[in-house]
This record gives structure tokens, sequence and C-alpha cells, in this order.
């Protein structure tokens, strides 16, 4: 047993420990330096060789390819995209890239990379929303490396290309970091982006090539041709070394079996965190939320008595404030950090020897990139504390189906009408739209252009007929243009977006709303300026809408016998209408009140999933109220599941459930995606059908309760407030599905 295990050894037992797996070392596979590269950049990066596949990224490169590398955390991903372009600058210095990041703080720990590299003729600049005004000109004009995220080229860049002419015609490469991350709604609208950033690329004279940058992802070229509209190369055959790894999955003690509910995570947690930080283990612990990780350093404070090797770390600290607890992290003065996903991403703070992950952070590839720094020096230890989420009891009770899971796909679809339609529009604003625009915008835009009553028809070609740019009325994060702005009333500042076809369910007047796992309390929903006004909440309650929903199926795209029934996939309108909200305590799930609501109906078209069941499958199910009980659970688990099989989150998607549907006559389940148009989430549960329902009837089979739970077929976002719901008709009817 190596030392390192030994640390630990004594720790990691009880009733607590539900699954313990040891992933085995791996060692480094190296190419050369490549002959050709400039002597100068050689001399600068310092390494006298490197890993197979940033070699593999080099070659691609340079034979002029779009380059995708997806390797594990640490493996080297950044050298493998800068390389190629501090070649070109030393020898070209009047060349431009652009660097892509989703967050901030991934620019700036690039920008210091960047800087500290000293490479002759290198010149980067940050240029995003913090940027003052009077530097912005000077960065176009000087800067060959300009580091900034999409929203900027959204609508700072592509519509005021006149004043980017110098970048755009030496445009060499546009690198996108965390490339997994544009996915869903945000990816679909980045993908529109990226196709207009080369379309007036070359209206400039120039073809820049593009780099990407992903955690593992199961269809890393789907997602790199979807984001970028042209084939990329992926390099995936990761060749940096891993240490030892032992795995632990730990599950807080059972302490009503009936109602399924079990200890605090937060506090076994910051149990993990002192023991370890006892022990001089250099350890980080993800929660999902500031205060959540707040609570876990004050409780570790409290365990060991000394906070001057402990410290928080979230969004919400000065930038200054950040940067000094990464430095204190990788400089070895901090043991214990708990942080929010803000240090999830490739943020550089060396390797550390322990990792704990407070709760599945919804995704396995996220989960990965978390655990991927553990194993600083000799075994790194990976801990999964579970919470009394469904997933979470579900890997607690199928190891397997977490560790042995292949990574989620990424979806994204661009050519959702609703995300393409601004970007069209967009588009015509910075140029004329022609027919050769066909090869970068995709002949859904073209189509769209032609029908688009905003735009019109000249000489030259479509162009836009307004007078403001359109790009500032397209939100990258959202469907739907009539998008509510959440606004916290005591500090005056955005924190974010909501389409209308949700904001009747989350931001009603007395809901509690969560923005980034904190809660704020909506005061005030304006229907007329599209407003809610929000304040900062730390009740012990929270709220839950009931609403009615109706389906109505528009266009079955696909219909097929799947499992002994009839599964299609299609279009469907949802019109949903929220009748009131319930007040429940988080302790102990109580109902505190039930209010009235007087909102209007929303209704929008998206994709769906729908199947019906064969009555030898309802057998004894197909009495009321156990038939609707038995639908309306498996509906619930189903939902549960489906993050499993598609990068996304159980709040990304909707669903009915109905003894009878007016439209198929007959008992009918329908799973939607919660966003307008749809954006692939249940096409890939289409696909996936089968191991789906299978996984989902194993999350019911293996839960201790009796009648259900929230780890099971409760759900937090039920719009009948989970009445109605029957665990054992659920299970009876998915095993047999055949």
């Amino acid at each position: 047993m190596s030392v390192d295990v030994l640390r630990w050894e004594g720790l990691l037992e009880g009733e607590e420990l539900a699954h313990l797996a040891t992933e085995p070392e791996r060692d480094a596979r190296y190419a050369a330096l490549p002959e050709e590269l400039d002597p100068r950049v050689r001399t600068a990066i310092g390494v006298p060789r490197l890993y197979a596949h940033q070699r593999a990224g080099w070659d691609a490169a340079r034979r002029g390819e779009h380059v995708l590398v997806t390797t594990g955390t640490a493996s080297g991903k950044t050298l493998a995209f800068n390389l190629p372009v501090l070649d070109e600058l030393a020898r070209r210095p009047k060349s431009r890239a652009l660097y892509l990041y989703p967050t901030k703080a991934l620019a700036q720990d690039q920008f210091r990379t960047l800087s500290s590299l000293r490479v002759p003729r290198l010149k980067p600049a940050i240029y995003d929303g913090d940027t003052p005004t009077e530097q912005r000109w000077q960065i176009r004009r000087w800067a060959n490396v300009i580091l900034t995220n999409p929203d900027m080229i959204h609508v700072g860049l592509l519509p005021n290309h006149d004043r980017w002419g110098d970048v755009l015609s030496n445009l060499r490469y546009v690198i996108v970091d965390e490339a997994h991350v544009y996915r869903g709604v945000f990816g679909s609208h980045v993908a529109n982006v990226l196709r207009r950033l080369r379309r007036l690329a070359r209206a400039y004279g120039a073809e820049p090539q593009f780099l990407l940058a992903s955690a593992t992802v199961s269809n890393p070229g789907e997602l790199g041709a979807s984001l970028v509209g042209e084939p990329v190369t992926v390099i995936a055959d990761d060749a940096a070394p891993r240490t030892e790894r032992t795995i632990v999955l730990w599950n807080p003690p059972l302490l009503d079996g009936e109602l399924g509910l079990r200890g605090s995570a937060l506090a076994e947690a910051a149990r993990l965190q002192a023991m370890f930080v006892d022990r001089g283990l250099r350890t980080l612990t993800f929660a999902k939320s500031r205060k959540a990780a707040e609570l876990i350093h004050r409780f570790t404070v409290e365990r060991l008595g000394d906070d001057a090797h402990l410290s928080p770390y979230r969004a919400g600290y000065t930038a200054q404030e950040r940067r000094e607890i990464e430095r204190r992290l990788a400089a070895g003065e901090l043991l214990g950090v708990s942080a929010t996903n803000a240090l999830e991403l490739g943020i550089d703070i060396g390797l550390l020897d322990a990792v704990i992950s407070v709760g599945f952070p919804g995704t396995i590839a996220s989960l990965r990139q978390q655990w991927g720094r553990a194993g600083r020096r000799g075994n790194g230890l990976a801990v999964l504390v579970a919470t009394e989420d469904a997933l979470d009891q579900f890997f607690m009770r199928e190891p397997d189906k977490l560790l042995g899971r292949r990574v989620e796909a990424a979806i994204l679809d661009h050519a959702n009408p609703r995300v393409l339609a601004g970007h069209v529009r967009a588009a015509a604003y910075e140029a004329p739209i022609t027919p050769g625009d066909a090869a970068i915008l995709g002949p859904e835009a073209m189509l769209a252009a032609r029908a688009d009553p905003e735009l019109k028809e000249t000489p030259a070609g479509i162009v836009w007929g307004g007078k403001d740019h359109p790009a500032a009325r397209v939100p990258l994060r959202s469907t739907d243009p009539d998008a509510f702005t959440i606004v916290d009333g005591t500090t005056g500042s955005v924190l974010g977006l909501v389409e209308r076809s949700r904001a009747y369910t989350t931001v009603h007047e007395g809901a509690v709303y969560l923005h980034r796992g904190e809660s704020f309390l909506v005061r005030e929903l304006d229907l007329a300026t599209l407003h809610a006004v929000v304040e900062p909440f730390a009740g012990n309650w929270y709220t839950q809408a009931k609403q009615e929903t109706m389906t109505q199926i528009v266009e079955p795209r696909l219909v097929e016998w799947r499992l002994g029934l009839e599964l299609a996939f299609g279009e469907i309108e949802v019109t949903e209408q929220v009748v009131g909200y319930e007040r429940k305590t988080i302790s102990g799930q109580e109902r505190l009140e039930l209010v009235a609501l007087e909102l209007p109906p929303t209704t929008f078209s998206t994709e769906a999933i729908w199947f019906l069941p064969e009555p030898h499958q309802l057998a004894g199910l197909d009495e009321m109220p156990k038939l609707l009980g038995t639908l309306h659970a498996t509906e619930h688990a189903l939902i549960a599941l489906l993050p499993l099989w598609a990068m996304c989150d159980r709040w990304d998607i909707g669903g009915l459930s109905t003894n009878i549907h007016p439209q198929t006559g007959r008992p009918t389940v329908f799973v939607y995606d919660g966003h307008p148009g749809g954006v692939g989430i249940t096409e890939r549960g289409f696909e996936r059908f089968e191991g789906w329902a299978r996984d989902t009837a194993a999350l019911i089979r293996g839960c201790p309760c009796h009648d259900g739970c929230p780890s099971c077929v409760q759900s937090p976002k039920c719009g009948n407030l989970n009445d109605m719901l029957d665990k054992h008709g659920a299970l009876t009817f998915l095993e047999r599905l055949r």
C-alpha cells in the first residue's frame, strides 16, 4: 500500500461508504517537438517534448484542418492549441487570433499564461464588458491575441465589423476553449455566432482555422462540426500521465427510510474535508452554490478550530481575492478550499490530493472534470457525496452506472427556428445575405431570410429593414426574444433572463427563485415591461408552481415499435397555465399554504417523445386512479434519468401523462424539451430509449422508500404538486417493457 493511501487509511469506512474503487495509473506517451516549430517558441514554452496528443493536434493544424482536442483535466490541452498560434505569430506578427472563453476568469487565466511565456511579438489583451471604452480601440489596433467571449463577438464585434476590419482581414485562428459548455440553447446560439464570424472573416479575405478544446464528450466530432459548421479533426487519445486514483461514493446516513430523508450532504462533506486536511491532504470541495460553499467552509472551521489553512472560493469575490486564493492553493499554503464550480473549468491551480464533489454536478463529464484534479502526487482521492436527488441516489445503488458509463453527448441545434431567426436578421444587418452565404450560414438560414418580413430584398442581397442592430435583441441563453429580465431589487444588478414560456412557473410573485444555487424571493412580476424584481431570501421554505398543461401533437417525425409499444418523436404544442403555488418547508416537505394565481396561459412549440402503453403492459394498472398514478410516476422518473443520456438539466425537460389523450384516444406519456423549438434533448432520448427505460426501472426498484420520494418518483418541478404518484405501478409497467 502506498504512503499516500496510508494517509487516508481508516477514514473511508462506515455505513456511509457506498462504493470504493481504484482507477489505475497511466504512463505518459511522448512525441518530439516539431522540427518546423519556430526556435523562439521552442525556447519560450520550455518543454523538451510533447504528449502524443499535443503533437497530433499540431500536425492536424499544420494540415489546415479545424481541430478539437478532447482529453482529460491537466492533460495539456492549452499548449495543444497555443502552439500553432504562437508559431504563427512569431513568424507573422500581423496575424490575429481570437480566444473565446465562457467565463471572464478563464480569459484572465489564459492571459496570465500567455503573458508569462515571453514569446517575441506576442501581444495578448482581454476585450470584454469590463474593458474600459478608451482602451478598446487600442486593443483592436495592436493586440494580435484578443481574449474575449461569445457575447462580445455577438453584440460587439460582428455588428461593428467596420471597426474590426484589420482584425478580421488578418484573422488566422479562432480558439474555442471549454467547448462542451456550448450545448443546448446557449450552444445553439454560439454556433450561429461562429458562422456569422466565419462569414464576415471571408468577406474581409480571411479563412480562419478553428482550434477547440473540450472535456470529454461522447460525440466530439458532432459537437465540433455543429459549432463551427465544418468538419473537425478530433484528437481524443489522451497521452498525458495519470496517477492512481481512489474513487469513493459516500452516502449520508438514512434518517427516515419511509420518506427517503438522509443526513446533510454539506455536513458530511465538511466532515470529510476536515479529516483530510487534518492529515495534510490538499483538498478541494465542490458545492453547487455560494451558500453551500460558505457553509462547508464554516463547518470545517468548527471541526478543526483553525481557519489559517482553509478558505471558500466563489463568484462574488473580487478578482484580486480569487487570484490570491488560487495562488495560495497552488503554492500549498491552503489545504482546504470549498468552491462553487467557478473552479471546475480550466483554471490552473495545480493538482490536488483530494477532490470532494457534493452532489452529482449534472453530467458525468463535469464530474470527471472536477475529479480530474485529484492526484497531485502519488495516489489521488476523488469523492462524490450524495444528496437526496434521484440521480445521486441512483448512483449510490448502481455505482457501475456512474463509473462505467461513457460521458454524455453534448447536443445543440443551430437550425432551431427560434434560435436561427435572430441570427439571420443580425447577419443581414452585418452584410447583405446572398445565395453564396448558404455554404456558411446553411440552407435553413437562407429559407428563413427569404420568409422574414423584417428583411427586404435588394439588388445587393437580403438586408435588414430596421434602424437598430438586431443582435441586441437576441439573448444567447434563450430561445425566446420575449424573455423576462430578473433584477435584484437590492443592488439593481441583472441576474439573468428567463423565457416567457418558463417565467410564470419560476418567477411568479411570491416564488423562491434559484440563481446559481442562491435563493431569491420574487417581489414583483411586471407582464408589461417583462421584468421580475427579486431580493435575497434566507427562509426555510421553497415554492412549487401548480399548473395545468395540455399538449397537442403537431407532427410525428419518427414512429417506431420499441420495447413492445408505439414510440414517437416529433413536434408538439404545449399550453401551460400557472394557477397557483405551494409553499413547503425545506426540511420536512410539509405544505404551509396554497396560494392562487391568475396568470395568462403560454403556448409554445417544441420537440417531444411520446408513447402509448399497450393493454397487456397496463394489466392490473388500468383502473383509475392507479392508471394515472402509474403514468405520472413513470413520467417523473424518466425525466430524472434523461440527463444521463444528454447533457442537460431536469429543469430543461417537461412532461405530461394522461389516461386518455384527445388525439391518441389512449393512455399517453409525453416528455418534451422545455425550450421552445427544442434543442435535441428528447431526440437523444428517442435514440437511446431502451437504455433510458432500463435505467429508470433500476432507479425506482432500488429506492428504499415505500410509496415514492424525491429520490425516485417525486419531482421538484411537478405542476400537480406531486399528487397522484404510484411508485409500484410505474415499476411494474417499466419492467413489462420488452
